[in-house]
Formats: structure tokens, C-alpha cells, sequence
């Protein structure tokens, strides 16, 4: 993955890099081919920056979903289609880069901050919950999308109209999201059941394994729309859900600069136009949401605040006073 950090030792194995950060056992990949990018000079960018970088490069590795309809699904030819790849390719225009030099790295619940962080993506583009939890570990642009989560069960269930009925039910998630941790935390008596991909929720609703699958309402609008009126969505959404894209935790830069590329869509159609094309083809037309340009932190650990409040103590090499080389903080 491109970042400030590594711009200076790319030089001339830039493309080679970037390739070889596209590589992971743990995931798929799809590249949907090789012809060039589009006419955007490196020198627009500042020099140095991931933009710059990846424009030089002429290509991207992109993080999405792979098993979620109207968002992100593989389709037939082993390409993603959906809003975030549109989102996605988006992006990648703003850097000249063709939507033939991408490489789609599918990225699951659990595993997006991982890939993030160790580079197996350049962003993340993957129905991907903004929170103050994650922002600890990645930082985000946008939000693009706002979501909400919701409930989906057989269309003759009657029993469930909304997450107060849940107690005793057989809950169905995925791990590492959101609307697992939601149900966890706030609705204890229901039964969770979490696997790795939602679509791994899908037949066990059907053979009554579980009772109700949880996760955002445009996810689950899609698999009620493929579903040959198997399912329903029961109830109204109950939490907020921004989607937002995820990237290097201190790339501030990239990430100022991805706002700007969304803002940009919101006020000249193309996100509106993505929209339709994908998602809009089920759910309603929405309003592009309001881009959030918080300040980004890192937060400290509990263990370094007694040692912040004590940059003279000595130093011992292990406790709450042992001495980081990588901060120059004593922690």
C-alpha cells in the first residue's frame, strides 16, 4: 500500500510494489484488466503524497465486499459491481488511474482493519461503519452513504417487528461488524450466531437454524430482493450506520483529498448517478450525506497517562514508565 511513510523509497518499483501489496492468501482478488489510466499528471499532487504515488503507479488496490448485493457482488466474470465499487472506481478517476488497473481485494467484517494496516489495500471500500472504535486504528473519508441497522426474517415470521422482540431468538451476524456488537451490547437475551460472511446467514434463516439476520438495511434489501420473496425486512432501521472509506490511520492528506473527491460527486451528479445505477435499482433515491473532517488521534493507552504526567521518572525498561524509542513518549 501506498503511504506518506513509504512514498520516498519508491522510486522507480513503484508499479512492482503496489502489485505485490495486492497479494494475500486470506482474501480474494479480482483485477478487472490492464489498460492505462486516464490523463492525470503526478505533478497535480503534491509531491510525495499517496496520491501522488498512486497516480504514478497507475494503479490501486481496493478493498470491498464480495458476497453483498447493490453494493458489492461478484458478478459472473469474477468482477465486483455495486455502489461502493462505483464509489471505488470514483476514486481511482481522480487519480488517473483506469478502473482496468484495479485490483479488487475482498475484504470481510473482521478482516478490514488488518488490511489496512498491513497494506494489503490501498483503501477500503466495503459498507464500512465510520466509528470512534475503528478511527483508533484506520482513518476515514466521507461519509458516502448513510445506513442503518435492521432486521431480516422469513416473510411469514410474524413474531419479530423490531429488535424489543429479539429475546430468545436465534440472532444471526457477522463477526467483527457492527450490528453484531450493537446486538451483544443492547440485546442480551437473544442468542447471537456469528459466521464470517452474511451470505453464510442466508439458509440457515431459510431452514429455521436462526430466526433473524442482522446487518444494514441496503444489505439486507438486497438478499430480500434476491430472495424470491422468501424474506422480509422487519421494522423500521434502528441505529445510524455512516459508511465511510476506510485508509491509513495518519493519512491525513489522502484522506482530506477523498473528501474533496466525494463532495465534488455530491455536487455534480456522479454520486447520484452511481447510486441509480446500482442500489437505486431497489431502495429509494437519497440525499448525499454531510462529509465529516474530524481531527484525527490516536488515543493513549491507560498505561502511558501516569507517564505522560511523569516525562522525568526514570527509565526502567518494563511498567507504565518503560521508555518507547518509536514516540519519544515514556510509556
Amino acid at each position: 500500500m501506498f503511504t506518506k511513510t513509504k512514498v520516498a523509497a519508491l522510486g522507480a518499483v513503484a508499479a512492482i510494489a503496489l502489485t505485490a501489496c495486492a497479494s494475500d492468501d486470506s482474501g480474494e482478488e479480482s483485477t478487472t484488466g490492464t489498460s492505462g489510466g486516464t490523463e492525470t499528471a503526478t505533478g497535480d499532487f503534491p509531491e510525495g503524497s499517496t496520491m501522488a504515488a498512486l497516480a504514478e503507479a497507475g494503479k490501486i488496490t481496493i478493498g470491498t465486499k464480495f458476497d453483498q448485493p447493490l453494493f458489492g457482488l461478484v458478478g459472473p466474470d469474477g468482477v465486483p459491481v455495486g455502489f461502493d465499487v462505483e464509489i471505488g472506481k470514483m476514486i481511482a478517476a481522480e487519480l488517473g488511474i483506469d478502473e482496468g488497473n484495479i485490483t479488487w481485494t475482498e475484504t470481510v467484517s473482521a478482516n478490514r482493519e488488518p488490511y489496512i494496516e498491513g497494506g494489503q489495500v490501498d483503501i477500503v471500500v466495503a459498507t464500512y461503519t465510520i466509528n470512534d472504535e475503528r478511527k483508533e486504528i484506520v482513518s476515514f473519508a466521507g461519509p458516502y452513504y448513510n445506513a442503518g441497522q435492521a432486521l431480516m426474517v422469513l416473510s411469514d415470521n410474524e413474531d419479530i417487528a423490531g429488535p424489543d422482540d429479539l429475546a430468545g431468538k436465534v440472532v444471526c451476524s457477522v463477526e467483527g461488524s457492527t450490528p453484531a456488537a450493537n446486538i451483544a451490547e443492547n440485546y442480551p437475551d437473544a442468542e447471537l450466531k456469528l459466521f464470517g460472511a452474511y451470505t453464510d446467514c442466508l439458509e440457515p434463516l431459510r431452514n429455521g437454524q436462526v430466526d433473524v439476520v442482522t446487518t444494514d438495511n441496503v444489505i439486507l434489501a438486497g438478499y430480500v430482493d434476491e430472495s424470491d420473496g422468501d424474506f422480509k425486512i422487519a421494522g423500521d432501521p434502528f441505529t445510524e450506520e455512516p459508511y465511510g472509506i476506510g485508509l491509513a490511520h495518519d493519512d491525513d492528506e489522502f484522506r482530506n483529498w477523498i473528501n474533496d473527491v466525494l463532495e465534488a460527486s455530491f455536487d455534480d451528479g456522479r454520486w447520484m448517478e452511481a447510486w441509480n445505477a446500482t442500489a437505486g435499482t431497489v431502495l429509494p433515491e437519497p440525499e448525499p450525506p454531510t462529509v465529516d473532517r474530524y481531527e484525527n488521534r490516536r488515543s493513549v493507552s491507560p498505561w502511558c497517562v501516569p507517564a505522560l504526567e511523569r516525562r522525568d521518572a526514570p527509565f526502567t525498561g518494563r511498567g507504565p514508565w518503560a521508555h518507547s524509542s518509536t514516540t519519544t513518549t515514556w510509556c
